[in-house]
């Protein structure tokens, strides 16, 4: 059901048929986006469905070729961002944009510093209690003041850069995917300051892949979808499924693709592996055709495994074999030589290389593979990549082109496309799905399975309950350093696993 909000004097946000082209292409034609007062208002779509685009026309980055925006029913002739924040719309993005030698207290005051009565110097003393306040207010955190920006955990940093805009009595806080690397009990407690927001008067733009969270948090959505909005709808009148299919135009049967594998022998034990303060006595098996899930909360040791695994970091106890060989993975180097592949969660930072080619990427765990006499070959690189693409259906202008042009979706897929270069034959999948808008992940679940009915082990590491059961055949949770619990993915829910991960299980076996 298309909506419309039916009093346009509560509109706070409206955009009224933009175009905006960048070169040849089109990044948005007759869009629109009516936003009202005191709401939560999703925006979704698939990467290059424009939301980007139409988000920094609103932070005054990109002006529109055609079309009108007003604020609080004012036309804007011109947008900048200073105009932006002294109109009180203000963003928290993805990537957290703080100095990162800065301390708490001069990360949020930035630019406007308290000062001493009568002098030019920063009141330092009043800074920090401020800072103290107004995080416990909103979020009842202590963080010390004398820590780095640098050594924050990633929810603290996204913490400080809310904060920041709260500072300023926001009319318009925009959330651009403000979930991708929280925890679920991270992403609880910010679920539960954006109602809180909205009942203070503060108007959300929430942007997510997660419909999940969007069904959740909003009271309306919009979705784009080839720079057109086409729908905008309540939340309470339509479902996840149905804002899926409006997305990508046709229906999502089912979100996670089903295959039939033949699970075989042990490719890869773990024995009682130990690395003090992170993870202890844990033991485990993934075999030739599985789909292992692994979750855990923040903490929980499940990350340090997985690192483990690939030669990042080194246990101290217990064994771990691979193809019932004894194997050390005491370097990545190591690893990659008994055909273990890593997809790091991070893969802008540590999975791809952004200014090299898709060709260059997708071969530089197999260089020796294309090397004569010491000289790449790039000519069978190129044919290399090109039947890449082409098996994965990666989005490029071709093998030349730089990584960090394509889209989110499209870099993971650069990034298991190295490995399967490589002939990998288990797969440490960190976060795999990330940032990675729904379509992109069906291919992902594709690609996965796959793998797996070749005879590939792959081990998932993910805090998404919903996708761990239903890609994985079986799910692991880790609490405390230990594996406390398996389950069969089919027979399993969402709520079961997460109590697991939570502790409240082990709560209720006390008290039992």
């Amino acid at each position: 059901m298309l909506t419309s909000p039916s009093n346009a004097e509560r509109l706070v946000i409206r955009f009224s048929n933009i175009a905006k082209h960048f070169g040849g292409a089109q990044a948005l034609k007759d869009a629109s986006l009516s936003v009202s007062r005191g709401s939560v208002h999703g925006l979704v779509g698939q990467n290059g469905a424009g939301k980007s685009t139409l988000i920094k026309l609103l932070a005054g980055l990109y002006q529109p070729d055609e079309g009108e925006i007003e604020i609080d029913g004012a036309v804007q002739a011109r947008l900048t961002p200073h105009l932006v924040e002294q109109l009180g719309i203000h963003f928290i993005h993805q990537d957290r944009l703080l100095v990162p030698i800065f301390t708490v207290s001069e990360a949020l005051f930035l630019g406007q510093e308290p000062r001493i009565s009568g002098t030019p110097f920063i009141n330092r003393r009043l800074m920090r209690r401020r800072a103290a306040e107004i995080l416990d207010r909103y979020f009842g955190v202590k963080l010390p003041d004398n820590a780095l920006i640098s050594e924050l955990t990633t929810a603290e940093k996204q913490i400080i850069q809310i904060t920041r805009a709260l500072l300023n009595s926001p009319k318009v806080i925009v959330f651009d995917e403000p979930t991708a690397a929280l925890v679920r009990r991270e992403a609880d407690i910010l679920f539960r300051l954006i109602h809180r927001l909205r009942d203070e008067g503060i108007t959300i733009i929430y942007i997510s892949h997660y419909l999940n969270e969007i069904e959740e948090l909003c009271d309306i959505v919009t979705v784009l979808r080839n720079g057109r909005d086409v729908a905008t709808i309540l939340l309470r009148e339509t479902s996840a499924s149905a804002i899926a299919n409006l997305m990508i135009a046709r229906d999502i049967n089912e979100l996670y693709p089903k295959r039939q594998t033949t699970i075989g022998d042990a490719l890869l034990t773990l024995d009682r592996l130990s690395l003090p303060g992170k993870y202890s006595d844990v033991s485990l098996t993934l075999r030739k055709g599985e789909i292992l899930g692994l979750t855990g909360l923040l903490g929980s040791g499940a990350k340090d495994l997985v690192r483990t695994l690939f030669g990042l970091e080194t246990a101290v106890g217990g064994t771990i074999e691979v193809n019932g060989e004894t194997a050390w993975s005491a370097t990545p180097a190591k690893a990659v030589a008994k055909r273990l592949a890593l997809v790091p969660e991070d893969r802008r930072e540590h999975g791809v290389a952004l200014d090299l080619s898709v060709a260059e990427n997708a071969t530089l765990a197999s260089l020796e593979r294309f090397t004569r006499a010491g000289f790449l070959d790039r000519r069978a690189e190129r044919r290399e990549a090109t039947s890449l693409i082409e098996r994965l259906q990666i989005k490029t202008d071709g093998a030349d082109a730089l990584v960090r042009t394509l889209s989110g979706g499209n870099q993971q897929k650069v990034a298991i496309a190295k490995w399967l270069s490589g002939h990998s034959q288990i797969y440490l999948l960190d976060e795999p799905t990330v940032g990675v808008d729904i379509a992109a992940k069906v291919e992902i679940y594709e690609l996965i399975g796959e793998l797996a009915a070749r005879g590939a082990g792959i081990l998932i590491l993910s805090s998404d309950l919903p996708e761990l059961i239903g890609i994985t055949d079986r799910v692991l949770v880790m609490f405390r350093g230990r594996i406390t619990r398996q389950f069969i993915s089919s027979e399993a829910s969402p709520d079961e696993i997460l109590a697991e991960a939570t502790g409240s299980t082990e709560a209720l076996r006390h008290v039992g």
